[in-house]
């Protein structure tokens, strides 16, 4: 019998989480959801509005009256890929911006920020099927999760891909810039009060400095297998795989 499971996939930032997600995703049949990308649509809802000062202090309850009025969802482009939406806009270019790279852990700090986007998480995940990535999946929004999985990566590694991306899309920014982010980002996601980035004791680690994307899918079908290919349980849309 085919049953879809929750893959939840936790991590320090430019790990690769939201490329192997989608990837797993793609292979499985199942939705992906960039949590990330959702509290970096916060980020730039308070930037636009003026809610993050110019020294980095977020003006926090302006912030969460406002979030009734974020709608926050999903598109697919051309090529299949999901797209992040703010109140209809298409901002999936401008959430990867460093300037709401430098902001978006101090909002991702905010409980009440944290409770609502929780709340919407788990209610996108109540029928399963669902890949999602982000710093607290497996640990508070699908604890209860059938597969997960914590990504971690050297830090200047990760650094070096952050940075080609970003040179890509021609964003004006340093290798030196991008690597303080990174560091910053990881010392705040494991600092702060609420909800703080953690391996879950159950989660799979999957250190991807050294491996290829064709390399972690083998992995994680190998997981699959081993994991949750028993008593006659197979993930949907895994049957006939080796």
């Amino acid at each position: 019998m085919q049953e879809k499971i929750i893959i939840a996939i936790d991590g320090h930032s430019s790990t690769g989480k939201s490329s192997f997600a989608k990837a797993i995703a793609a292979r499985l049949g199942y939705l992906y959801v960039d949590s990330g990308a959702m509290y970096r649509a916060v980020t730039l809802y308070a930037l636009r509005h003026g809610f993050i000062s110019p020294q980095g202090d977020v003006a926090d309850d302006r912030l969460i009256a406002a979030l009734p009025v974020m709608d926050i969802t999903f598109v697919r482009n051309a090529d299949g890929q999901s797209e992040t939406c703010l109140n209809g806009e298409n901002v999936e270019h401008e959430i990867r911006d460093i300037r709401v790279s430098n902001h978006v852990s101090r909002v991702s700090a905010i409980a009440a920020v944290r409770a609502d986007l929780v709340r919407r998480q788990q209610h996108m995940g109540a029928g399963k099927g669902i890949v999602m990535d982000g710093r607290d999946i497996g640990t508070v929004v699908f604890p209860d999760a059938e597969m997960k999985i914590f990504m971690t990566a050297d830090p200047h590694v990760r650094a070096m891909r952050r940075y080609k991306e970003m040179k890509e899309k021609g964003a004006p920014v340093s290798f030196d810039e991008v690597l303080a982010n990174v560091c910053q980002r990881d010392y705040e996601d494991e600092n702060r009060r609420v909800n703080p980035l953690r391996r879950a004791p159950d989660a799979l680690l999957l250190d991807n400095s050294r491996l290829s994307p064709d390399e972690q899918m083998q992995w994680l079908l190998e997981k699959l297998s081993v994991e949750l290919s028993v008593d006659g349980f197979t993930p949907y849309g895994l049957a006939g795989d080796k």
